[in-house]
This record gives structure tokens, sequence and C-alpha cells, in this order.
């Protein structure tokens, strides 16, 4: 954290004239019960404080997860979460959109446990018409069990933004113009689960859970939800252009949180899929465009 901070500083110094692009507005917390509701293992999920506040619990029978009640087509979607603390290797946190249908769009957080003391690893992925395979996996610059932490996804016609508390990590432009599918008509519900994937998220599958240390519980806040509503079958939004994330500020990240996305590329990234070449024997056309690469 102390080497961001630093970083900002000497960014405020080194270009003071910088017109910042405007951040995603700040989320209202909610009770979960307003805009979300339970979709299995339905006694895995606690419910504290008038439902501000939910844990989802994982034992050696089941994990457990909640969707949203409605679907949304572009927007500002946002949950606090604290992860797993102690030895949650081969546990998995998702916090993720995604629509219905065979070739289906979605836009992923993955939380992958780990060994006590060892870090957590988030992997991010888009889909588009049903194809994903654009993995990419950092660390944070911060212990995420120790306190809550905003994760968001900003999604409209230009960009699909992942941001950790105000920080872009990822961007994914619209293009289209390249060949590459962009999520435009497919609404999406919000999901997040907490699960065992022993099988493939804790290096590789080599370290499996520890069943002795259950249950393991990840905690959630601000059950906000900021998009335009739209039923799954309809293919455009209402109020499309209308909306604040619409607007110019909104199209494009900034040179500040271009080098906020720059620093996280450099010194936290640990795998991305434009460079993987045993994947991908030419880059995937949207690196450079996205500054992947």
């Amino acid at each position: 954290m102390a080497s961001f901070l630093i970083f900002l500083c000497l960014s405020s110094l080194l270009f003071p004239s910088v017109i910042l692009a405007a951040p995603p507005r700040t989320p209202i917390d909610v009770a979960f019960q307003k805009n979300y509701v339970p979709t299995w293992a339905y006694d895995h999920i606690k419910y504290l404080n008038g439902g501000t506040e939910v844990h989802l619990v994982l034992d050696k029978y089941t994990g457990t997860g909640f969707q949203s009640k409605g679907s949304y087509l572009f927007g500002h979607f946002s949950m606090r979460i604290k992860m797993v603390p102690g030895d949650s290797a081969g546990t998995v946190t998702a916090f993720y959109l995604s629509s219905q249908n065979s070739e289906h769009d979605e836009i992923d957080f993955e939380f992958l446990g780990n060994r006590t003391n060892q870090p957590y690893i988030l992997q991010t992925n888009v889909f588009t018409g049903g194809k994903g395979n654009r993995e990419q996996r950092i660390y944070l610059w911060f212990d995420p069990t120790k306190d809550y932490h905003f994760y968001s996804v900003l999604w409209n016609m230009y960009q699909i933004v992942f941001f950790v508390d105000d920080v872009p990590i990822r961007i994914f432009k619209n293009s289209k113009d390249l060949g590459v599918r962009f999520p435009f008509n497919q609404p999406m519900k919000i999901y997040s689960s907490l699960w065992n994937a022993d099988d493939w998220a804790t290096r590789g599958g080599l370290e499996k859970t520890d069943w002795s240390k259950a249950p393991f519980v990840a905690q959630y806040k601000g059950f906000h939800i900021d998009g335009c509503e739209a039923s799954v079958n309809e293919k455009f939004c209402a109020t499309q252009g209308k909306r604040w994330w619409d607007q110019k500020e909104f199209q494009d990240l900034d040179g500040l949180q271009y080098r906020r996305l720059s620093w996280v590329r450099s010194k936290y990234t640990i795998y991305n899929y434009c460079t993987d070449k045993s994947r991908y024997a030419s880059m995937p056309p949207e690196c450079k465009r996205d500054r992947d690469v």
C-alpha cells in the first residue's frame, strides 16, 4: 500500500494539470433483500444487521451463492467483500455478471484462496458470445481478509473496467472493429458464490482444501445496484445514452487512471493471456487496445 501512495503522490507532482475522468459513483449501502436472492444452500447464508451484512459459508458438504433479482444491460456493479481468512487454499469466492444462454456473456472476478500467509490471487475473465479464455491474474497490494474492499465493474457501450476500490486493474474495450465481440445486447444478472475448487484453484490443484479448517466464511456488504434493468429478452437499454455511465468521462480512462493500471500491470500481474504464447501463437487483437502489453 505504501508504494501505491508514493506512486499517486509522484503522479500528482509530475502531472498537476491532468483533468481526471470521473470515478464511478459511490454505491449506497442497502440490505441484501432489496436486490438479491439466495440461489442454493440457503442455510449456508447468514444475515446480520438487518441484511446489510451477509456471510457465505462453505463446509465439506456444500458452498452457497446468491444472484440479483433483476437483469441489467450496462451500469456500475459493486460489492464490498472481506475474503476467507487463514488457510483458504482450494476455495473460490466469485463475484460476476452473466447472461443466461448458450452463447453467454460474462464478466468475472474470482478470488483464489491460498495457504496461511500466502497471498490471494485475483483472476479476472471476460466471456463474449460464449468465448472466454481471457484470464488475467494479479496479486493484491493489501490483505483482502483484513477488511472490506470494493470490487466493481463499470460496463457501458465503450468499455468494461474492473476496479479494486478506485484502482482500475483491467479494461476490456469495445473492439468490434477488430472482429472482437463485445457484450452489448444480452442483459446479465449479478452473481456471487463461495465454493470448493481444489481441483484447480490453488497451484493448479496441488494444494487441496483442508476441511479441518472449515467452515470457511466470506463476508459481504454493499448490495446496491446501479444499472439499467432489462428483461432477459431485451436487446437494448431504454435509457441508453442518458445514464451517468454513458457520458464522455466514462468512455475511457484518463492519464492518471492509465498510470494506476500500468502500476498494477508492472508490479502485481502474474498471468496475462495476452502474453501466453503457448495458448496464442499470435496475440489476440484486443490486447494492445486494452493496454495489456
